[in-house]
């Protein structure tokens, strides 16, 4: 293991320093023994968020592996020739040379009681410390991501579907977890659990009583377009009639553990869910989301709007296409209503109209806005990339990767009328289609492929899905 440097020789001085300096030492024991792994949790869990980067930086250079003690191996490798004995005796040394330390730590947390909880809020702590800058921690997160990965295979996790006669315990977290379109009550939640409505979770077996992923389903006619006729007041709801009803509408998606994005589990329970309801409920011949634009206000048209719309296939010369003059004529009167400059560029009216939630409230700018809202949300999510090539907004991101499809006819405007639905996406809302041959062809694709390539790298989970029932794909009553 490194040396600390000078430079962090003053951070060993602070709580961040001294929890880093327990690490070492429980390393550098023949055996690691539980006791010490509670006290190095109970520590760390006594830092604060400022804390938390320090030691993150400390533990990457304290425990890691260092090039001399590989650059020999390395060399002897080179050498081996045609001595294929040699060889394999060398990178078996080599394997254990470049073992990370850290990863060896970490896979004793997991025969703890609470372990791998404790490592998903770790993977969490890393990822919001690497999102406020400073030091690269991408070797740290990859020892956990590594991890994750192979607990996280089918094995080890189980789909529930959470109904009304489930414990109030699990009813109760995923009416605190659901982000994308929050509850009050509890109330709310068994309202979502209804005879036309379906719930479904993962649960991994080191964490039977806490959900990992869970989704939430609208059994409908012909697909939705607004959330509020899936999310409705009681009073309001309809008479369940099966004979209707041929659509499936994923309309949350939530992942409970922020350590464990980007792992591919929303794929994994949503590819099952199909499975599963086209079993279980053979009548659904559509499946498709409605799902939110979380990034269109305020990481697209607002910055385009301010002038920030380097790197975008839209800018403000063809937006002002997409509005009409009667429409432009309406935000005008809606901006000079609020005090602003008649003479302004529409940019600027955009701007000042759509930086306040008031402008839903005028019912005939609200119908005009309808079709260049829609297209210009069609073109942020099928056009706009990032700088990875990958779409703009990261639900489409999602979905699109999945294989679902998008088109222009369904990107909903009037979809969210909810305060964080127009602040977020102008009350814009967007359909993502998995067809009918969706399923099969994954499944046919997968097929071929782990036959052809079992190596090859699936999101974890994925492997042995076309199998008949493997164990992830089996539904456990509750």
């Amino acid at each position: 293991m490194n040396k600390p440097s000078k430079q962090n020789a003053a951070k060993k001085k602070t709580r961040a320093g001294s929890l880093a300096q327990a690490v070492e030492n429980i390393l550098a024991a023949p055996n690691i023994e539980a006791k010490d792994l509670e006290k190095l949790k109970t520590e760390y869990l006594a830092l604060n968020r400022e804390e938390k980067p320090v030691f993150f930086s400390l533990l990457l250079e304290i425990a890691e592996v260092r090039p001399d003690e590989v650059r020999p191996l390395i060399q002897e490798a080179g050498k081996t020739g045609h001595d294929l004995v040699t060889w394999r005796k060398t990178l078996i040394k080599l394997r254990e040379k470049i073992a990370s330390p850290r990863a060896r730590l970490f896979r004793r947390f997991l025969g703890l009681p609470g372990g791998l909880k404790f490592l998903l809020d770790l993977r969490a702590d890393i990822l919001s410390a690497q999102r406020q800058g400073g030091p690269d921690l991408g070797p740290l997160d990859n020892d956990l991501v590594q991890l994750f990965e192979s607990w996280f295979e089918d094995g080890f996790l189980v789909l529930k579907e959470i109904t009304l006669d489930s414990p109030f315990r699990q009813i109760e977290i995923l009416k605190n977890r659901d982000l994308v379109h929050p509850m009050v009550t509890v109330e709310e939640m068994g309202r979502r659990l209804g005879r036309d409505r379906r719930c479904f979770a993962l649960y991994h077996h080191a964490m039977p009583e806490e959900p990992v992923v869970f989704i939430e389903a609208a059994l409908a006619k012909g697909i939705v377009r607004s959330i509020h006729e899936i999310i409705r007041p009681k009073d309001e709801e309809e008479e369940f009639e099966e004979s209707r009803l041929d659509t499936a509408v994923f309309y949350s998606i939530n992942n409970t553990q922020n350590g464990l994005a980007g792992l591919g589990l929303g794929t994994m329970l949503i590819f099952q869910v199909v499975k599963h309801l086209k079993k279980t409920d053979p009548y659904l011949k559509n499946f498709c989301t409605l799902s939110p634009m979380p990034g269109f206000w305020r990481r697209y048209l607002r910055p385009m709007l301010e002038g920030k719309s380097e790197g975008f296939t839209m800018n403000v010369q063809e937006l002002e296409k997409l509005f009409d003059k009667r429409t432009q004529g309406l935000l005008v009167e809606e901006y000079v209503s609020r005090g602003g400059d008649p003479q302004a560029g529409l940019a600027k009216v955009l701007l000042g109209v759509f930086s306040e939630a008031k402008w839903s409230e005028n019912k005939t700018l609200v119908n005009s806005l309808a079709k260049p809202l829609s297209r210009l949300g069609y073109i942020y999510l099928a056009e706009e990339k990032n700088r990875a090539g990958q779409p703009l907004d990261p639900v489409a991101n999602f979905h699109l990767s999945n294989g679902a499809g998008l088109y222009p006819a369904n990107v909903n405007f009037g979809a969210n009328w909810s305060a964080m639905g127009v602040e977020r996406s102008l009350s814009l809302m967007v359909n993502y289609i998995y067809s009918q041959g969706w399923l099969t062809q994954i499944q046919t694709s997968m097929s071929r492929l782990g036959e052809l390539l079992p190596e090859l790298s699936w999101p974890k989970g994925f492997k042995n899905l076309y199998k008949g029932d493997a164990a992830a794909g089996q539904i456990s009553g509750s």
